[in-house]
């Protein structure tokens, strides 16, 4: 399985982004496309998962009702759309994928991609 996410940027307090991930290969084999964040000196951690079949969502309570996450089955994509964007937000994102039903845990995720950066500027 891999995984490539894109759309990452420098953007103002208050503006908006979306992230994607293209996933490819063998796309049966986990059940779950995670979007985590990593700010430096941070541990790595959990914003939105979203079940690759049934399209069920989770959220961290952080990014609840700015954030969404969906997937667009005819590219094999997720994207992350993210608004009301603030300081903390600022970090390198990653998409994974994993076995485990909406996982929050990121040791759950057996394939990440590379991440991409989102700096927020006050």
């Amino acid at each position: 399985v891999q995984l490539q996410a894109s759309g990452g940027g420098s953007v103002q307090a208050g503006g908006s982004l979306t992230l994607s991930c293209a996933v490819s290969g063998r796309t049966f084999t986990f059940y779950t496309v995670g979007w985590f964040r990593q700010a430096p000196g941070e541990e790595r951690e959990f914003v939105a998962a979203i079940n690759w079949k049934t399209e069920t969502t989770n959220y961290a309570d952080s990014v609840k009702g700015r954030f969404t996450i969906s997937r667009d089955n005819a590219k094999n994509t997720v994207y992350l759309q993210m608004s009301s964007l603030n300081s903390e937000d600022t970090a390198v994102y990653y998409c994974g994928a994993s076995a485990v039903y909406l996982s929050t845990a990121a040791r759950n995720y057996d394939f990440w991609g590379r991440g991409t950066l989102v700096t927020v500027s006050s």
